[in-house]
């Protein structure tokens, strides 16, 4: 197995995320929460009296949508956000499935909007634009702001492009990649959760196999895969670590090696392949939409979710809502359960965030001077407030959610969070941490918070994490769909292993060895 980051002692920031993100966290538990800011009121030190006095800021905003349905900008939600932040907001949602492809046309046309989300900040397109100039560095600002001026330093460095920062981060936790699915349909077909790769196999098996909704017909399968980005939606890059693979870049003999050109990463596609050949996923992956990617477990279809584990609570709750609304539910139990993976030949093996998905950059074509970057970085402040934290995140209280003691219950009306509030929560950096209400702790969400913490004991860093490439900035895209186009060709027998292989060798041959070389450099030069 090719060494990484949980092996080795390494300096690099993808190892050290865990310490700095507890110390921050630690740190900002200890403190007193401070009131949120009245409405149009900026949480920033600067300019806070000087902003209520100001017409309110025009803000456009390109955010993803997981969902087809959406909020409006005429919304209760949205408009009662433009109440307390002194903004008039027009919200740009685009499917998440497609946001890759729309972030790249709307970057070479030029006409950006005052916020837009940026999903990988290592993607060439986006350091390619940063770099010329495209994009505010917003490093140097942040220390005047209540919030932003918060931010973890070692999440600041895992997002930077050659240590500047072209927008503010979305923190998320570190462990929190895993496994979701149907508790009652484990226990229907008689089995234990999972605990090796074989075992995960036979549950997708018996899920497909031994009709586990018990409706006497054959129409369930193992494990639902959206539309295969290479990204962490594909669910392959929490499942390859399984196997021994490393987390984009590994190490051998103290060498830079991509995952691409380990045994491992061909073994855990002949797992996919497999799967897909005894029709345990669903055979339309490649193209399959991640704004439904929960439909198939919410609906009775799937069984499984690779996924983010704080999913399972979100499944539960409509599973829940679904069976209230015909009059079967019991609310005394779970129907989704979660947990941080299977163990194979190496262990125990998760696939960490790097402390943050995504980055919120703001665009200099649109926001044109500083005083204007000032006003939108008094937005983002905002947005960490408790308060807003909760109205971006849940809605409006005796609308969207009933206030229960210290915690809330959302509405059972999910047509309504659809349209009013979910997907405004994409537009929170979570900077410190969430500090707004949350949802009752229930069992599944307590265990959820557990096995978060208990996975980063088992996270596999990416020891290339910091680096950035100007290979990989001229050549990254056509890279990547070489990879990307050769395993699902592979997985559904388009290519058979000497095809696959072949498209290995045409990805090293149009720059993944100089690509390589040039890691490799980068990594030698930060260990002098």
């Amino acid at each position: 197995m090719f060494s990484t980051g949980r092996q080795k002692k390494s300096r690099w920031v993808a190892l050290t995320t865990l310490a700095a993100m507890t110390a921050i966290v630690g740190c900002s538990s200890k403190e007193e929460k401070a009131p949120a800011a009245t409405p149009g009121q900026s949480s920033a030190t600067p300019g806070a009296t000087a902003a209520k006095q100001l017409p309110p800021l025009d803000l456009s905003i390109m955010l993803p949508i997981f969902k087809t349905n959406f909020p409006k900008d005429d919304g209760p939600v949205t408009t009662e956000i433009e109440k307390r932040t002194n903004t008039n907001i027009h919200l740009e949602w685009v499917p998440n499935a497609s946001y890759a492809d729309k972030l790249n046309i709307t970057l070479a046309s030029g006409k950006l909007p005052s916020i837009m989300y940026i999903g990988d900040v290592k993607a060439p397109s986006f350091v390619n634009a940063a770099k010329a100039g495209a994009f505010w560095e917003i490093g140097k600002y942040l220390k005047d702001y209540k919030y932003l001026s918060q931010s973890n330093p070692v999440i600041m460095n895992n997002s930077s492009i050659d240590g500047k920062n072209y927008g503010i981060y979305r923190g998320r936790a570190l462990g929190r990649n895993g496994i979701n699915y149907r508790k009652d349909w484990l226990e229907a077909v008689g089995m234990q959760p999972p605990k090796t790769i074989d075992d995960f196999y036979n549950m997708l098996k018996a899920f497909k196999e031994k009709d586990p909704d018990k409706n006497g017909k054959n129409d369930t399968y193992g494990m639902v895969l959206v539309k295969w980005t290479g990204q962490w939606a594909s669910g392959f890059d929490i499942i390859k670590l399984w196997f021994g693979a490393p987390n984009k870049w590994g190490l051998a003999d103290g060498k830079l090696v991509h995952e691409s050109q380990t045994p491992e990463y061909l073994e855990a596609l002949k797992f996919m392949k497999k799967l897909y050949d005894e029709k345990l996923i669903n055979e339309d992956f490649a193209v399959f939409d991640s704004a439904k990617w929960n439909d198939p477990v919410v609906n009775g279809q799937a069984g499984v979710i690779v996924d983010v584990t704080d999913n399972a609570a979100r499944l539960d709750d409509k599973i829940h809502s679904i069976l209230a609304q015909a009059g079967k539910d019991n609310p005394n139990i779970h129907y989704v359960d979660n947990m941080i993976g299977v163990e194979g030949k190496h262990g125990l093996r998760a696939l960490p965030t790097s402390g943050f998905a995504g980055v919120l950059a703001i665009p200099k074509s649109t926001v044109k001077t500083e005083d204007e970057l000032k006003r939108v970085l008094t937005f983002l402040d905002q947005m960490n407030e408790p308060a807003l934290q909760t109205l971006a995140g849940f809605g409006l209280e005796g609308t969207h959610y009933t206030k229960v003691g210290e915690y809330l219950e959302p509405s059972k009306d999910s047509a309504l969070l659809e349209s009013e509030v979910e997907g405004l929560n994409q537009m929170l950096p979570f900077i410190p941490e969430d500090q707004g209400l949350k949802v009752k702790q229930t069992p599944l969400r307590l265990q959820t918070t557990k096995i978060q913490k208990e996975a980063e004991k088992y996270v596999v860093a990416n020891p290339a994490e910091p680096f950035i490439s100007t290979v990989y900035s001229q050549k990254g895209q056509q890279l990547d769909n070489i990879i990307n186009d050769a395993r699902i060709k592979y997985i559904v027998g388009q290519l058979d292993e000497a095809g696959l292989k072949a498209a290995f060798d045409t990805w090293k041959k149009s720059g993944g060895d100089e690509w390589t070389q040039e890691m490799n450099e980068l990594y030698a030069a930060s260990k002098k």
